[in-house]
């Protein structure tokens, strides 16, 4: 009897299990079912963590099994575009080929001013018409043969030439200037005091070359600690155009993770014309499609091999560099479009030598090793007496630049460059600026530390920013205007306009309190207009 029994419950305990586990693996299926049907709005998984680290748009925030690498589709071995990745998206009715899923952009031509706008309102400001110094041929970046003109290779290179028999090519205009491409012209533009000038004719057209041009090569733009990727346009050949990845503005639209340790893309597309500071490279938005203008014309090998298939169907890559440049960091389309910004770049630094300058403000970049003007109250004493801030306006330029930086939240300004044919006596680039826009509650006040340490600002710097406090030209509107012109807009989420107000008004005091304390008002504001105001 009790052998019958020990059988009767051995069996049912052997049934009991299978049922169990059969069970166990139906739920498994189920969920693994219902988790692949539910829409993503954000591009994400909904359930990921919110300070993950991990780009928007990225379908690695699943649970780290899923994150193997077996799971991964390899795709540095083809150059055939999936099905499914590579479709394009309609954006419009009459969407070209070479232009995928570009949203047209409004008020072309204009650069955000319209009729009774408050941009062509403060552009039409005195303050916005303080005529710069007179350019002279030693002031130019360049010295230009006015009997040059370009054409292209007769053999159907994209690559622009110097050629006598120009006028066979390309329309002859009434100066050789004519003939040259867009990027050209920008670039013999470049003087000692400014990238552009304020009422430039050719912005417009140099911003739509950069959102729509045909993308026909990408690699690697070199040493760099994001992932981020150069890309080379049909008719601006010649002068590369950098596509960074824009995992922030995904953020922004999507509200989905955070990004505070990545390059932010919201900052790299913003017309900063508002503070009259011309020193930043023109740039555009671009929705680009990562199979088909990315990894399908790369020749760049070590890039190639960095593209993979996510869990979600998701076309990703993430290139080499110094820092984030893993699966883990990827950056991934929805499912191969990817929002990023094109960047004209400078030119070629054999042509134009450019130097390097380490910010006396940089920060030590160490947890537990503070820089010496963290320590040091009277360090702006000892900046004060070194070359090249001992003389001209060296101080007051980077002075500019830490406000623009405190604006934006830039923490990461540790070199800045200028053109090395201009010495000392010219304007500070400002370029690197993709960690701006990272936390929108949180004012970094220690940016503002040599302002606040030297207790000086130009003139004209103070006077603009005091009238961008007031209600006829409020910043955050001026930006929300000059923004909306952009194909990404909305470039920047509300929270950080309102940001960019509050932030304004604590500069102002910061400049109200070293004007109490000042001796000699002279010292804090430096006189740079004279009667032209």
């Amino acid at each position: 009897m009790w052998r019958r029994l020990q059988m009767i419950f051995q069996r049912k305990f052997k049934i009991t299990l299978l049922f169990l586990l059969l069970l166990a693996l139906l739920v498994h299926l189920a969920m693994d079912l219902a988790l692949s049907a539910t829409p993503r709005p954000c591009g994400c998984d909904a359930k990921a963590p919110k300070a993950s680290g991990i780009p928007s748009g990225s379908s690695m925030l699943a649970s780290p099994k899923k994150l193997s690498l077996r799971i991964l589709q390899d795709f540095s071995g083809s150059n055939g575009s999936l099905e499914k990745s590579s479709r394009p998206q309609r954006a419009g009715p009459h969407t070209r080929a070479g232009e995928p899923g570009i949203r047209r952009q409004s008020r072309e031509g204009n650069v955000g001013r319209t009729e009774g706008s408050k941009l062509a309102a403060l552009f039409d400001h005195p303050l916005y018409n303080i005529p710069i110094p007179e350019v002279t041929e030693k002031d130019k970046l360049f010295v230009v043969n006015p009997m040059e003109k370009f054409s292209l290779r007769s053999s159907g290179s994209d690559e622009w030439v110097s050629s006598s028999k120009a006028e066979t090519v390309l329309p002859t205009g009434k100066t050789a200037y004519d003939t040259y491409p867009t990027w050209l012209k920008f670039h013999v533009g470049i003087n000692r005091y400014e990238l552009y000038p304020r009422r430039d004719p050719l912005m417009p057209t140099l911003l739509r070359d950069l959102a729509t041009q045909r993308i026909v090569s990408s690699g690697r733009p070199g040493t760099r600690r994001h992932p981020s990727t150069s890309s080379t346009s049909q008719t601006l050949s010649g002068t590369t155009r950098r596509l960074q990845p824009s995992t922030w503005t995904a953020v922004l639209m999507t509200r989905c993770g955070n990004q505070s340790g990545l390059a932010r893309n919201g900052f790299q597309v913003l017309r900063f014309r508002i503070l009259d500071f011309r020193r930043i490279p023109p740039v555009s938005g671009r929705l680009v499609n990562i199979t088909k203008e990315i990894r399908d014309i790369t020749t760049d090998k070590k890039l190639a091999k960095t593209f993979f298939i996510s869990p979600a169907g998701n076309v990703c890559f993430y290139g080499e560099c110094s820092y984030y440049c893993s699966t883990e960091h990827a950056l991934c389309g929805k499912p191969d479009r990817l929002e990023g910004s094109m960047a004209a770049l400078l030119p070629d630094k054999t042509l134009a030598k450019r130097r390097s300058w380490r910010s006396p403000w940089r920060r030590s970049y160490h947890k537990s090793k503070k820089a010496e003007w963290e320590l040091n109250p009277n360090y702006c004493a000892q900046v004060r007496e070194t070359p090249p801030y001992n003389r001209g306006h060296r101080l007051l330029d980077l002075i500019d630049m830490t406000v623009l930086d405190f604006l934006m939240g830039n923490m990461d300004r540790h070199h800045y460059e200028t053109f090395e044919k201009f010495g000392n006596d010219t304007f500070l680039l400002h370029l690197d600026n993709g960690r701006g826009f990272g936390t929108h509650s949180r004012d970094e006040l220690s940016i503002l530390a040599p302002l606040r340490q030297c207790c000086s600002i130009k003139k004209s710097t103070y006077l603009r920013l005091q009238l961008l406090a007031t209600q006829p030209y409020r910043l955050s509107d001026l930006l929300r205007e000059a923004l909306a012109t952009d194909p990404l807009a909305p470039i920047l989420a509300e929270p950080h306009l309102r940001a960019l107000d509050r932030r304004l008004g604590k500069v102002l005091e910061a400049v109200g309190r070293c004007l109490a304390g000042a001796a000699r008002p002279e010292e804090v504001l430096v006189d740079d207009v004279g009667s032209r105001v």
